[in-house]
């Protein structure tokens, strides 16, 4: 029997997830050389010229330009990242790294975040250009290595040390907007136009070294879990922004509900609640421990990694809370600092994405949001680059998409990805 016939953009993307591009942050990682390197071929065989940047061994970086029809606009950069976070093949339903399509659904690691959309890219370019024609501007293709680390090996030294690739830009479009959510059974889209701050801290415990069988009064660990459950227990407040202020009244618009209340509003869009709940104020989760040698001795010293997202602007209030709520016996260090970001919903490029929608989907309200997490944006906006999230999907209304984000049994529908690709291909013709 046959395999049965899927769209390009599904293969594609398929492929990508087959070459394990994992990424355990701190410098360990499986390498996105190879997927650089099936990235380059394919601009290759549609005629595009690619240049890889590789700062760190293996942490590979590939650009291509497409020259426009009208070079006297500026130029619009379309980028994605070829790493992904690690899965844990135990907990899935299939093996995260075959890339298996199955019952109209593309399953694996990087579905969602975001090979998925680096396909999108390639083929609705490969669309353009194989029908002889050309984008209404020049666009700077860039596919980053390290995005799941901050891009501290990828975007952020692409920018640095090769910002020649960047001439001419002024815009970009990425990652984790463009989506649809289900709100009170109506759809919507989600716009992101900016980022909440990261910060990536470490809580150092310090302690005396000693027998298991002490009774022991200066234990790292002991210090250290209060810091932690002190941290889990803390209930930020909500602080909104002008566009987490729109996206509200979006909301309202939809279902009627009062403004006054953000999360009982965000409550109406199913399972993507607690995605737009985290946009509303500071999240500080803890995400990794580390202490101790040996079942019978007490460690010196204890550390437990925290994942910070703030709204922009709050930063250094919020490290100086966290400093209150652990204590002056935890040393707080800081890993990563990111900037956030916010861009008004409005302007040329914003109002063609939403146009680019509303043909395909017609009717269908856009709204803005501002994404919880982070994107390689950041780094194009060290070169004036203004960074906006739009990977258009419309999306089965019970599909917990957001939820899959570094999440169990990554998948998105193949109908999706087709969706998204004459989306995106629209709008890189007529923009």
């Amino acid at each position: 029997m046959s395999e049965p016939q899927h769209p390009e953009v599904a293969l594609i993307a398929r492929d990508l997830i087959r070459i394990d591009t994992s990424n355990f942050g701190g410098g360990r990682a499986a390498g996105e050389r190879e997927a650089a390197e099936y990235v380059g071929a394919y601009l290759e065989s549609v005629g595009l010229t690619p240049e890889y940047y590789e700062p760190v061994p293996r942490r590979t970086n590939v650009m291509a330009r497409v020259p426009g029809r009208d070079p006297s606009k500026p130029a619009l950069v379309v980028h994605g990242h070829l790493d992904v976070v690690p899965a844990m093949a135990e907990d899935w339903s299939v093996d995260p790294f075959s890339g298996e399509i199955r019952d109209g659904m593309l399953w694996g690691r990087g579905a969602v975040d975001m090979k998925n959309m680096d396909a999108m890219i390639l083929t609705s370019v490969a669309d353009i250009l194989r029908a002889g024609e050309q984008p209404e501007r020049d666009l700077v293709l860039a596919f980053f290595a390290d995005e799941e680390n901050g891009g501290v090996e990828g975007s952020a030294l692409v920018v640095k040390d090769r910002p020649e690739w960047f001439a001419g830009a002024t815009e970009a479009i990425s990652e984790v907007g463009g989506y649809s959510i289900s709100v009170d059974d109506r759809r919507a889209y989600l716009l992101q136009v900016g980022e909440k701050a990261l910060i990536w801290i470490r809580l150092v415990a310090q302690g005396r070294a000693g027998h298991g069988s002490r009774l022991h009064e200066n234990n790292a660990i002991v210090k250290l879990a209060g810091a932690v459950a002190a941290i889990g227990a803390a209930r930020w407040p909500i602080r909104l922004t002008p566009t987490t202020e729109a996206l509200l009244r979006g909301l309202a618009d939809l279902t009627g509900g009062s403004l006054d209340d953000p999360d009982a509003l965000a409550s109406a869009a199913g399972p993507a609640e607690a995605f737009l709940r985290s946009t509303f104020r500071t999240t500080t989760n803890p995400t990794v421990l580390t202490a101790g040698y040996k079942h019978n001795v007490i460690p010196e010293r204890a550390e437990a990694l925290i994942d910070v997202r703030v709204i922009p602007g709050t930063e250094d209030d919020v490290l100086a809370e966290l400093q209150h709520i652990v204590g002056d016996d935890i040393v707080i260090e800081t890993v990563v600092r990111d900037i956030g970001m916010e861009t008004p919903f409005a302007g040329a490029l914003v109002d063609a994405m939403v146009g680019a929608l509303g043909r395909h989907d017609p009717g269908v309200p856009v709204i803005p949001y501002l994404l919880g997490a982070g994107t390689d944006n950041k780094a194009l906006t060290t070169l004036g680059i203004t960074g906006y999230g739009f990977a258009p999907l419309r999306l089965p209304a019970d599909l917990d998409f957001t939820g899959m984000f570094h999440g169990v049994d990554e998948r998105v529908p193949v109908e999706s990805l087709v969706f998204g690709q004459q989306v995106l291909t629209d709008l890189l013709r007529t923009y």
